[in-house]
């Protein structure tokens, strides 16, 4: 399975930046008003519960088809309650998976989001937590 590396989120990781404040078209453009305007603080804006989520590193091409590519940060939260469809990040046999929740027929299957990996049925033998459930996901459009 894809590892991920886990690691709490400081302060530091997301330092207040320039906030522009019109709002951007996805369509056609509008004249530029006044461009920027206060800071944004990527913690307050990405992070409802601090105290339980963390940042982790994405490794592996298993999530590709829902946005989720190597080099990806996942913000997760590991006070939100998983519900069937989430993103989750989970602990099984020992190691961390990001994949999807899907219950069918009172059966917990973790999806990967690429046709190339199978999905994997949990069962009582497994070592199996949801360890928390994915937020947000940035990745880096540009080099």
């Amino acid at each position: 399975m894809d590892q991920l590396e886990i690691k709490l989120i400081e302060d530091s990781e997301f330092p207040q930046i320039p906030f522009f404040e019109e709002h951007i078209q996805a369509g056609f453009p509008s004249p530029a008003q006044g461009l920027y305007g206060d800071s944004i603080d990527l913690n307050r804006e990405l992070i409802s519960n601090p105290s339980s989520s963390f940042c982790a590193l994405v490794t592996g091409e298993s999530m590709r088809d829902a946005d989720i590519f190597p080099g990806d940060y996942l913000i997760i939260d590991r006070s939100l309650q998983p519900s069937n469809g989430d993103i989750a990040v989970c602990f099984i046999d020992g190691e961390f998976t990001v994949k999807r929740l899907s219950l069918r027929n009172g059966k917990l299957f973790l999806v990967p989001a690429n046709d190339e990996y199978p999905e994997f049925e949990v069962s009582e033998d497994n070592n199996f937590i949801v360890w928390g459930i994915v937020t947000y996901v940035i990745h880096k459009k540009a080099r």
